[in-house]
């Protein structure tokens, strides 16, 4: 991805009020040396992070996101962002973005080893092209995440349900989708339930009730699921949360991967077995997600 923008916030600035909050914003070269070298996010991955969509200059979903990123904090005990200061830094961010759609990443690392602070910032980038996975589909590997649906509860310092910058094993399933001839993956418990793909939620049709896995099972609340659910809802549609079997994958009338930036990218085959695809339906998802959402 190429970043077009960054700016570094003062993340001691806790007590400010609003109007002080653009001396504590450091416009920095997105592409040159910023981070020291004892910065624990590249070392450890000790750290949170949020990303969303921008359309046509209009950041999607900014408090919903920040809520999430708080409550990544707390999971994390990292200090609790000042969120009126953090919606602000996206505003100046997202001012720079133009026409078109993009990419907004909000950081917080736990900053230098015994360092004083921690480290945050902000950063604008092109979003990838996502228009044949929004039109065609995704076809999908079901990975075993490797512990059972209660696991959450019963190891909760796992930080199943936060959104950390310990991604490595989110990309190794991605590549091992693509090294069995899928586009992505999604995540299964060793006990048979669909958790959530490596970047996306999950969200199932049976006729007119739409689903999702239950958060509990220690994955993202989506914000994006949030806010299509809602919509749903005033569609006149049911909308759940449930515990989501295997193979119901398979067995629903149509299903979706939904991310921030991807936003909705129909299933079109589950480990090799193709699904039905309703294109016209995505295509009014997809509408709904590209409008002004705050």
């Amino acid at each position: 991805m190429a970043w077009r923008f960054a700016l570094l916030i003062d993340s001691v600035a806790s007590d400010l009020q609003r109007g002080d909050f653009a001396e504590t914003f450091t416009i920095v070269d997105p592409s040159g040396p910023v981070l020291s070298l004892g910065e624990l996010s590249a070392q450890r991955g000790d750290g949170v992070f949020e990303s969303l969509g921008v359309v046509d200059g209009h950041a999607q979903e900014v408090g919903p996101h920040l809520d999430r990123l708080a409550h990544s904090a707390r999971l994390c005990e990292l200090p609790a962002p000042n969120l009126d200061q953090w919606r602000a830094a996206v505003g100046r961010v997202a001012a720079e973005a133009g026409r078109g759609e993009a990419v907004i990443k909000l950081i917080l690392s736990r900053g230098v080893e015994h360092g004083p602070s921690p480290t945050a910032w902000v950063t604008l980038g092109d979003a990838p092209d996502n228009a044949r996975a929004r039109i065609e589909g995704v076809r999908i590997a079901t990975l075993d995440r490797g512990y059972a649906l209660e696991a959450p509860s019963r190891a909760p310092w796992l930080l199943l349900g936060a959104k950390t910058l310990s991604y490595a094993v989110n990309m190794a399933a991605i590549r091992e989708a693509r090294r069995r001839g899928a586009d992505d993956a999604v995540f299964v418990t060793t006990d048979g339930f669909v958790l959530e793909a490596p970047t996306a939620s999950v969200i199932l049709r049976f006729g007119d009730r739409f689903v999702t896995p239950e958060p509990s099972a220690g994955i993202l609340h989506g914000t994006t699921q949030r806010s299509l659910f809602a919509h749903l809802e005033q569609s006149g549609f049911e909308t759940a949360y449930e515990t989501v079997l295997v193979t119901d994958l398979v067995r629903a009338d149509a299903a979706w991967l939904l991310s921030s930036v991807r936003l909705a990218a129909p299933i079109s085959a589950v480990d090799g077995e193709p699904v039905a695809v309703d294109r016209a339906f995505t295509d009014a998802l997809n509408a709904y997600l590209l409008s002004p959402r705050d």
